[in-house]
């Protein structure tokens, strides 16, 4: 690796739009990202859900059914 043409790695500060932050590495001091482990869908569980309330509603258009 030639010397003093690579850009300092160091710890680093992430800031999520939900107001999570937590440490991780990178060239830069801070990172500002919009979605992370704490509110993704994938991670809240929230994403079975709606998947499968997109599908029940679309069976009960599609066949007129009334929930009871």
């Amino acid at each position: 690796m030639k010397e003093g043409i690579h850009p300092k790695y160091s710890e680093t500060k992430v800031v999520c739009a939900c107001g999570n932050t937590f440490m991780s590495g990178s060239v830069k001091p801070e990172l500002r990202v919009d979605v992370c482990a704490k509110c993704h869908p994938f991670f809240t569980g929230q994403q079975r859900n709606m998947t499968a309330r997109g599908r029940i509603e679309k069976f009960n258009k599609r066949y007129k059914t009334e929930e009871k």
